[in-house]
C-alpha cells in the first residue's frame, strides 16, 4: 500500500507542476540584436538580465582550481556579455533612456590600479581580464609594469637647473649674509686704514729727516728698513729672474750638437738607396760570372758607376 499511496503522490505531485506550468507565460529569450528591441523598460531589463549573468560567471571565474582551459572560456564569455551589454546600453540612449557608459568600471591590474589593456581588434573597449584569469600564463606579463629606467641628465637638462643663486649672486637678499659679514668688514677696513697711516707717517719723517740732514737714529732706521722692505722685496724678485733667464740659456747652448763630421745630403741618400736597390736586383736574378765580367767591362771602359 505504502508504494502505492507513493506512486499516486509523485503522479500527484508531477500534475500539479505541469499545471503550474500550464498557467505560466512562456519564458521570453532576448532579443539577438538590440535595435529589435523598441521599449525602454524591455531594453533596460534585457541590460539587467545580462549584468545578472556577469556578475554569476565573475565569481566563478574567481575559483583558480577550474583549470586553464575553463578559465580561458569563462574569460571568453564574460567579455562576449560586456559587449552586449554595450550595445543594449547604447541602444537604451536611442530610445531616450539614461547614458549608463559613463559610470561603467575600469580595468584594473592585481595590485588595483587602473590599466589600459587596447584591443587587437581597434573596435569597442579593449579585451578583459577578471579573476584567475590574471594570473594565467602570458596574461599576467600584461598587468606588470615594465622597470623604469632612470634617465641620464644630459649637460643641457643640468645647466637648465643653474640660476644666479647657484653662483652666490642671491646670498645677500635675505639679509642674514650681510648681518654676518658686515661687522668683519668693517674691521678689515679700519686695520688697512691704520696701516696706510703708519706707514705714510713713516715716509713723511724720513723725508723730513733727510731734507734737514739730521742724523737718522735707529729708530728711523727701522722704520726706513720697514718702508723699504717691499721695494727690496721686488728687485730681489727682479734678480731671481734675471738668474733664472740666464741658467736657461747656458742649458740651451749645452744642449745644441756641434757636427764635426760632413752628413749627406738628400740627393746623396738617394742616389745611394738607389745604388743599394740596384746591387740587389742584379745579386737576384744575375749570375756571379756576368756581375765579374760586368765589372770587367767598366774597368777596361773607365766608368766609374
Amino acid at each position: 500500500m505504502a508504494r502505492n499511496e507513493e506512486k499516486a503522490q509523485s503522479m500527484l505531485n508531477r500534475f500539479i507542476a505541469l499545471k503550474a506550468e500550464e498557467k505560466k507565460k512562456p519564458k521570453e529569450r532576448r532579443p539577438y540584436l538590440a535595435s529589435e528591441c523598441r521599449d525602454l523598460a524591455e531594453a533596460d531589463k534585457w541590460r539587467q538580465q545580462i549584468m545578472r549573468e556577469i556578475g554569476r560567471k565573475v565569481a566563478e571565474i574567481q575559483n583558480e582550481g577550474l583549470g586553464e582551459h575553463r578559465l580561458r572560456d569563462l574569460n571568453d564569455e564574460i567579455n562576449k556579455l560586456i559587449r552586449e551589454k554595450g550595445h543594449w546600453e547604447r541602444r537604451i540612449v536611442e530610445l531616450g533612456g539614461p547614458n549608463y557608459t559613463k559610470h561603467s568600471a575600469k580595468m584594473t591590474d592585481l595590485e588595483g590600479n587602473i590599466v589600459d589593456v587596447p584591443n587587437p581588434g581597434g573596435r569597442g573597449p579593449g579585451y578583459r581580464y577578471f579573476g584567475a584569469a590574471k594570473k594565467l600564463p602570458g596574461v599576467k606579463e600584461l598587468f606588470e609594469k615594465p622597470p623604469e629606467l632612470r634617465k641620464r641628465r644630459s649637460r643641457h637638462d643640468i645647466y637648465k637647473r643653474i640660476d644666479a643663486s647657484y653662483y652666490g649672486y642671491r646670498d645677500e637678499e635675505d639679509g642674514v649674509l650681510e648681518k654676518l659679514e658686515g661687522p668683519a668688514e668693517e674691521k678689515l677696513r679700519s686695520e688697512a686704514v691704520q696701516e696706510w697711516n703708519r706707514l705714510e707717517e713713516i715716509r713723511r719723517e724720513a723725508r723730513k729727516s733727510v731734507k734737514s740732514g739730521e742724523v737718522v737714529t735707529m729708530s728711523a732706521t727701522a722704520a726706513a728698513r720697514e718702508l723699504l722692505h717691499e721695494e727690496e722685496e721686488d728687485v730681489v724678485e727682479e734678480e731671481r729672474k734675471k738668474e733664472r733667464e740666464m741658467m736657461e740659456k747656458l742649458e740651451e747652448k749645452e744642449r745644441q750638437f756641434v757636427v764635426h763630421v760632413p752628413l749627406p745630403d738628400e740627393k746623396e741618400i738617394e742616389k745611394m738607396i738607389l745604388e743599394k736597390k740596384k746591387m740587389e736586383l742584379l745579386n737576384k736574378y744575375v749570375s756571379e760570372g756576368l756581375l765579374e765580367e760586368q765589372s770587367e767591362a767598366k774597368s777596361m771602359l773607365n766608368i766609374q758607376n
